[in-house]
């Protein structure tokens, strides 16, 4: 139970430092703002079993998209710790490393990559994006930065 426990407080602080981090970059212009309500608007429409759009303007605004979209977000971020701390202990074991999470948050860039840009009508890595590659490199930086965050939770925990 420690061990769903700790992935629980990294997911948390995962996506805490993620979203900091991606305000604080995207003021400065360096990577896109994630879209909660957009986020919000795709899990509305997957809980309706509506998993592909051909473009990102079929999803349609949906009441309360911020709340879901949030709740979405540090669902995902939750759910991919618990699944980090659970391989952690079944392949490795002991006190769960903070480089390897780091690792591992770059990793779960595929997801966004290969199923959410797909998702929304943009193409594998985003490519269809009117941002191009500053996509791309975006999700790459925010998953990066939830990997910082996870390790920030091992270390303190």
């Amino acid at each position: 139970m420690a061990i769903i426990l700790v992935g629980v407080v990294a997911g948390v602080l995962g996506t805490l430092v993620m979203d900091a981090l991606n305000s604080l970059f995207s003021r400065a212009g360096v990577i896109s703002k994630i879209e909660i309500g957009m986020l919000g608007r795709m899990s509305a429409g997957w809980s309706k079993g509506r998993l592909l759009y051909r473009h990102p303007d079929e999803i349609k605004p949906v009441a309360n998209e911020k709340l879901l979209g949030y709740i979405t977000h540090y669902s995902i971020g939750v759910g991919l710790a618990v699944i980090y701390m659970l391989g952690w202990d079944f392949l490795v074991g002991g006190p769960a490393s903070a480089i390897w999470a780091i690792v591992y948050g770059i990793a779960t860039t595929v997801a966004s990559h290969f199923l959410v840009y797909p998702s929304m009508g943009l193409g594998v890595f985003g490519r269809k994006s009117p941002e191009g590659l500053k996509s791309t490199f975006s999700s790459l930086a925010n998953h990066m930065f939830f990997g910082v965050g996870m390790a920030i939770a091992f270390a303190i925990l």
